[in-house]
């Protein structure tokens, strides 16, 4: 029978799984229907791309079907998804769409960087699941344009991620808000403690579902390092992207500032890149992701962030050209690939010094991991080769094109009359180039050290940072209220200002850390742009304070020549000594 496989789904759904070309339930999707789990609040663990999306609409169908005639004027709805990003949100909202459409059921995402103006019209014609920004999503429920007392249901996507972007205050703000009786289910690929907490607080009668084992790796996603000299990184990728260029590829770089460099640099070299940064606004986001699915873009260049939630089962390729340190954010880097079952490769581009620390992440992710050497300039020819020959030597699809074959015909025979064969293909190959944008980069092959070679030491980055070269226009100082008594270290204040001031570790010279206070330097070619952003407040830590030194130092020195309040002769024994800026009649 047709909906043998789906027995368990409700009716409507059935039929609308099988058009979309479903044949069974992924683990995920089959272990959220058990009957035991009815009525409870879900912790649920999947690796990502395993469905988890279809799920939430399976566990929310029986409370969101829109009853006939009902036409509200305001937004009641019965569900409410929470999400880390726009683009996940935005990818959510349209999947439960599709899924719920026999429900008659009207999904509707609100997210920053949209008008606000038009998402309050569109929640006042009513909508039965909202998907939100934790900030957006507040805002709307501050002001009462959502009504929230039909909730049935609240569902924490990728809880883990908005409390690393320091989204808690929201999260716990929304969830004040809504009917203390609700489901509140939790997803994510990995649970942290911080996550766990926030579930014991917000949950009750919690059951922990798996749909794959809480860690357990994507088999279907191959881990390689490759081993490369610092100042060629690039020149790394570049190869990368010529051996395989038909490839869908997300590249993943750690500052908006490096995505914006490294995207325009593949860019003028001719590659078909865009970049994907949280500071674009929702529409270029969506025409840079819209262009990526339709394949128009091949390569797509993104920060964690800005890639949290992208969804596009044709990426067979992650490269890393900045290696992450937190094994839960090479999980959900890697499994941007590997999707819905398709095979997937995920790559590292790693300096020998930072050898030991990529292979202790990804052990401690639990995946399998080989080395391999960068792609030469002779393997990638090759492989540009067969691909022409194989392209060349298979009958072409029939097409509509044909009115042109009596023209390319004529303009065949001419050629062979005018040009010694040899010669005319040698001149068509190179009018193509098919061999792509530009010619292969020599890399300096660096093999994988065997155990009884001497590794080399991994010296703290900020040592090795103050060995780098002094930037042109010197150096600026700068201070960071915060020192090692709150747990501040050197590695910790360069990710901070890095951060904060978006801008890339190489631009950080010496660092001090004090008892109180911190100081440190930074490349005088972008230390007006890092003191502006650097300034705004921060929403993981609003107490830590970054300012240039000079500014502190003039700050201090005006607050000392303040002239002191006139006494006549000293204060009486035992009296206290006024505070400054106080007279005493």
């Amino acid at each position: 029978m047709e909906t043998a496989p789906f027995a368990d789904v409700p009716a409507p759904l059935q039929h609308t799984l099988t058009q979309r070309g479903f044949t069974r339930l992924t683990p995920v999707q089959q272990a959220v229907l058990q009957e035991e789990h009815a009525g409870r609040d879900l912790r649920i663990s999947s690796q990502t791309g395993s469905g988890k999306t279809v799920a939430v609409g399976l566990l929310l169908a029986g409370l969101v079907e829109r009853p006939e005639g009902r036409a509200e004027r305001v937004c009641q709805p019965r569900a409410v998804v929470i999400t880390p990003t726009r683009e996940l949100a935005m990818q959510v909202a349209s999947e439960l769409s599709w899924l719920l459409k026999e429900l008659r059921t009207r999904v509707l995402a609100v997210t920053g960087g949209t008008n606000v103006r038009a998402e309050q019209r569109a929640l006042s014609h009513g909508a039965e699941i909202v998907v939100g920004t934790p900030g957006r999503l507040l805002d709307h429920l501050t002001q009462q344009v959502i009504d929230t007392s039909a909730v049935a249901a609240v569902v924490l996507d990728e809880a883990d991620q908005m409390l690393d972007l320091g989204f808690r205050d929201e999260l716990e703000a929304i969830l004040e808000k809504l009917p203390t009786e609700r489901r509140t289910h939790l997803m994510s690929a990995t649970f942290s403690r911080e996550v766990l907490a926030l579930a014991r607080r917000y949950q009750h009668d919690a059951v922990h579902v798996e749909g794959t084992t809480l860690g357990q790796a994507n088999v279907d996603i191959a881990h390689v390092i490759q081993l490369v000299r610092p100042h060629q990184v690039t020149d790394a990728l570049i190869n990368l992207l010529l051996l395989s260029p038909d490839e869908l590829t997300l590249v993943f770089a750690r500052t908006r500032a490096d995505v914006t460099n490294l995207a325009g640099q593949l860019a003028e070299l001719g590659f078909s890149v865009a970049g994907l940064t949280g500071e674009m606004d929702q529409p270029e986001r969506t025409r840079v992701m819209n262009a990526f699915r339709a394949g128009h873009l091949r390569t797509l260049v993104a920060t964690d962030v800005a890639a949290r939630g992208i969804d596009v089962p044709e990426v067979t390729r992650v490269i890393h050209v900045d290696a992450p340190t937190d094994s839960d954010v090479y999980t959900h880097r890697s499994g941007r690939t590997g999707r819905a079952g398709r095979k997937g490769t995920s790559i590292l581009i790693v300096p020998p010094q930072g050898r030991d620390r990529v292979t202790r992440t990804l052990k401690h992710a639990g995946v399998r991991y080989t080395f391999a050497p960068v792609p030469d300039a002779q393997a990638i020819l090759r492989a540009s080769d067969d691909r022409l020959l194989a392209e060349l030597t298979t009958p072409p699809p029939p097409t509509d094109d044909g009115a042109w074959e009596p023209h390319l015909h004529t303009l065949a025979t001419r050629l062979l009359e005018h040009v010694e064969p040899l010669t005319l293909v040698h001149r068509l190959l190179a009018r193509v180039g098919h061999h792509g944008p530009v010619l292969p980069r020599t890399v300096e092959p660096v093999g994988a050290p065997t155990p009884r070679e001497p590794r080399e030491r991994v010296k703290p980055e900020p040592r090795a940072r103050k060995e780098h070269r002094v930037p042109e226009g010197g150096w600026v100082s700068f201070r960071l209220t915060s020192g090692s008594r709150f747990g501040m270290d050197a590695r910790r204040l360069l990710a901070t200002v890095c951060r904060r001031g978006n801008i890339r570790g190489s631009d950080v010279g010496a660092i001090d850390v004090g008892t109180s206070h911190s100081i440190f330097q930074v490349a005088a070619e972008v230390a007006e742009h890092f003191a502006e952003a650097a300034a705004r407040p921060d929403p993981r830590d609003p107490r830590v304070r970054i300012e240039p030194l000079q500014e502190h130092a003039a700050r201090m020195a005006r607050e000392e020549e303040r002239p002191a309040p006139r006494r006549k002769g000293p204060p009486p024994p035992g009296k206290r000594k006024p505070h400054r800026g106080t007279h005493r009649k």
